[in-house]
């Protein structure tokens, strides 16, 4: 018996007496039973076993790890297996290397565009609410854009445009 006084998990499965040289019995524990199921109903027991009697001992974990991935992926996919797999993750890259750089194109737009020019205002110009308002403080925006507030700041005698594009004097 490969592991232990119980057979392995494909001996149980196969209803057969597990052998001191089961070639199966490393790979296939008894206490994982599905493992061994999912490989032999894809690839069948004789293929694996002729399989693994190819392979040096060295590589026959990899080939067992590969033979479950792969048996699990065709459950899945009957059709693709893991190809299918491989091919929808390679799709979400690139999906996600375009969105990537239409964000990195759009930052650079933005980056290029020229900062609007706001007229300057000399301190004999202003009444008493905008001096306020430029002393105050409040004369910068949330990212740094000059003075965001003082294009939209309206008055009570209406003498400031309300559409900041405008370039129109701000007192007539």
């Amino acid at each position: 018996m490969g592991s232990g006084s119980s057979p392995c998990a494909s001996c149980k499965l196969l209803r057969r007496r597990c052998a001191k040289d089961c070639i199966f019995a490393p790979y296939f524990p008894p206490d994982d039973p599905h493992k061994f199921a999912i490989v032999h109903k894809v690839f069948g027991a004789s293929n694996v076993s002729k399989m693994l009697q190819e392979l040096p001992v060295h590589q026959r974990g990899d080939a067992v790890s590969s033979l479950v991935y792969e048996a699990n992926a065709r459950m899945r996919d009957p059709v693709y297996g893991c190809v299918g797999a491989i091919s929808y993750l390679q799709n979400q890259v690139s999906q996600l290397q375009m969105q990537l750089a239409v964000a990195q194109a759009e930052i650079l737009c933005i980056q290029m565009q020229p900062e609007p020019e706001l007229p300057a205002i000399h301190p004999s110009m202003m009444d008493c609410d905008t001096k306020s308002l430029v002393l105050s403080g409040g004369n910068t925006g949330s990212f740094g854009d000059p003075m965001p507030q003082f294009l939209s700041y309206t008055s009570s005698n209406n003498n400031v445009i309300q559409d900041p594009l405008k370039r129109e004097p701000l007192w007539t």
